[in-house]
């Protein structure tokens, strides 16, 4: 049960923006109640007030906090659909048309599972187009806001269990094997560049996209925050550019007026060209 204590919520929530670098003013007061709520259970506390005790008792729960608060649930080619949507209708075509140079953004990509299944397919459609060279010219930004994730991203050393809905051309064509673990190639980590960006409070990377993927990232703000940010997506797209969100979220917005929709169940809207 979530505690009823207003003014020990905001005194918990104003400490942990400060102290942690989080903008949780930008997250839904339901979902930041929960997530608090999973580490207060875990500390066995049960008032904001004991939390904060823990906090200032037991440094280490800072970073159990900040990564529940920034759960990242993600595998190579998760949601296989929307990937392989992609592989057969439209990122050939794109590639095609940019004549194999494709920026592209994956805004939330956790430990970098995203980041380098798209790296992996681009690779896949250039080679079936007769162009494998074009891979020299895909360039994918990967952004989170947590320092840990992103550090995970840099090694691109993945246990098994990160590839368990991945097809078997993942690793066989794209990773080594390392021990019980996997490492991700040279060659695809080349095409990914790794940094920290805080959606929330931080302009969007100054450049032009072919390709933007957030993936069940905006769901956790409140709708001010999702409008701001599918904006910025919109006017970052280029003329034909994609953007592709998570199954359950929707879009809003000035963006709706910018955005065509290309496939309702898979979530891919496209900028029009």
């Amino acid at each position: 049960m979530i505690p009823d204590d207003e003014a020990g919520f905001k005194a918990l929530t104003r400490r942990v923006s400060r102290e942690a670098g989080l903008t949780l003013d930008a997250y839904k007061d339901k979902c930041l109640r929960r997530r608090l709520l999973v580490r207060m259970r875990a500390c066995s506390v049960h008032t904001y007030a004991e939390y904060m005790g823990v906090l200032d008792r037991t440094p280490g729960e800072w970073e159990k906090l900040k990564d529940a608060l920034t759960i990242n649930v993600t595998r190579f080619y998760r949601n296989a659909e929307t990937w392989d949507r992609l592989r057969t209708d439209l990122l050939g075509d794109l590639l095609q048309a940019r004549h194999g140079r494709l920026a592209a953004w994956s805004a939330g990509c956790s430990s970098g599972e995203e980041p380098y299944t798209m790296a992996m397919l681009c690779a896949e459609v250039a080679a079936a187009a007769g162009h494998p060279s074009w891979t020299e010219r895909v360039r994918i930004t990967a952004t989170d806001i947590d320092r840990a994730s992103l550090e995970r991203a840099e090694a691109g050393l993945y246990p098994q269990a990160a590839f368990l809905e991945a097809p078997a051309w993942i690793t066989e064509k794209y990773c080594t094997p390392a021990g019980a673990s996997w490492q991700v190639s040279d060659a695809v980590r080349r095409m990914v560049t790794v940094r920290r960006l805080d959606l929330t409070r931080e302009a969007i990377p100054a450049a032009s996209y072919d390709l933007i993927f957030c993936r069940n990232v905006v769901i956790y703000f409140d709708r001010p925050t999702q409008e701001r940010l599918f904006a910025q997506f919109a006017e970052a797209l280029l003329p034909g550019g994609i953007l592709v969100l998570g199954k359950v979220e929707t879009l809003l917005g000035v963006a709706r007026e910018r955005l065509t929709l290309v496939d309702a169940r898979e979530r891919i809207f496209r900028r029009a060209a």
